[in-house]
């Protein structure tokens, strides 16, 4: 697995793994786990008013030196993905999807590592968006950085569970890795066609990013019995109802955050904007996210409390 890697590297991949064991070091720990503490959100139960909803986490709660904003059907944590993680408990969330920084988008290392991430998104895009941190890795240090992530989004999956990452044509290898690194059993890939890329004379146009996904452990179909396109398509929002410099399509976010149960809890430990809560709000799902960079925090937080004040005004029951 870790045959590109350097030595030290891999002793440090390995190390954080023993401390999340798969499924044959459990088998030798002992009896299984108990049965899950659901933390986030409401349960399947709750939606439907069969049972209160859990109000230990209705005030805000304080988490190092940022402000977690919290709701029934919702938890935006402000913060380093990594420290806010290790903060949880296991077996809380049923699917994780993120989108974290590519730390690609040049020819040559200097353009990959030398430019802010304004610099390489929003080349030609009239409206100024804020800048976000996390673009100046290469791509070992990109591979060893998301494999501790999804390490730790794999600690928090109930067995079953799946996992999608977003990435480009050039961090697709290394994601895949840092996919299985962590963890997971790579299942494939799903590609996100864009159909308003600008074309490039005499090459091919750049119309598509990519899913690499995965699962913890065996699936059980009965449990989500949904039927999914291997292909998402979507352009991303333009002008005022683009907020973020990678925002992603809201249409097409719903789509994929049906791999998630209904009812289950979806974690965005790079949320963002918060695309990926909306979706998961809309289609019925709970949501945990992460997000470091305050602007980002504050716009995803609104807009996950429209989303939530739009459910609650179709729905007033």
């Amino acid at each position: 697995m870790f045959a590109n890697i350097p030595e030290f590297l891999a002793r440090e991949i390995s190390a954080r793994l023993r401390s999340c064991p798969g499924p044959a070091a459990r088998i030798a720990a002992g009896p299984p786990h108990p049965p899950r503490h659901r933390a986030f959100g409401r349960s399947a139960r709750q939606r439907a008013g069969r049972a209160p909803a859990d109000r230990r986490h209705s005030q805000p709660l304080r988490g190092h030196d940022h402000l977690t904003r919290t709701d029934p059907d919702y938890t935006l944590l402000r913060g380093d993905a990594l420290t806010r993680l290790t903060e949880l408990p296991g077996r809380t969330v049923d699917c994780v999807i993120c989108d974290p920084p590519y730390n690609s988008g040049g020819r040559t290392t200097q353009e990959r590592t030398g430019r802010t991430a304004r610099e390489k998104y929003t080349s030609g895009v009239k409206v100024v968006l804020p800048d976000f941190p996390g673009e100046h890795k290469d791509q070992r240090s990109y591979g060893f950085w998301l494999s501790q992530l999804l390490a730790e989004a794999y600690r928090l999956t109930v067995d079953g569970g799946t996992v999608a990452v977003f990435s480009d044509w050039r961090q697709l290898p290394t994601t895949t890795d840092a996919l299985q690194a962590g963890g997971w059993l790579w299942r494939g890939i799903v590609p996100w066609y864009k159909p308003a890329a600008r074309p490039q004379k005499g090459r091919f146009t750049q119309n598509a990013e990519f899913v690499a996904w995965g699962s913890k452990g065996a699936m059980d179909g009965d449990r989500n019995p949904v039927y999914l396109r291997g292909l998402l398509e979507g352009s991303q929002p333009k002008g005022s109802s683009r907020e973020h410099i990678t925002q992603k399509p809201l249409g097409m976010m719903r789509e994929l955050v049906k791999i998630c149960p209904p009812g289950g809890t979806v974690l965005d430990f790079t949320a963002g904007s918060g695309s990926t809560g909306v979706a998961a709000l809309l289609e019925g799902r709970s949501f945990l996210g992460i997000e470091l960079t305050e602007h980002y925090a504050d716009i995803a937080e609104r807009r996950l409390a429209e989303a939530r004040q739009s459910l609650a005004e179709a729905d007033p029951a």
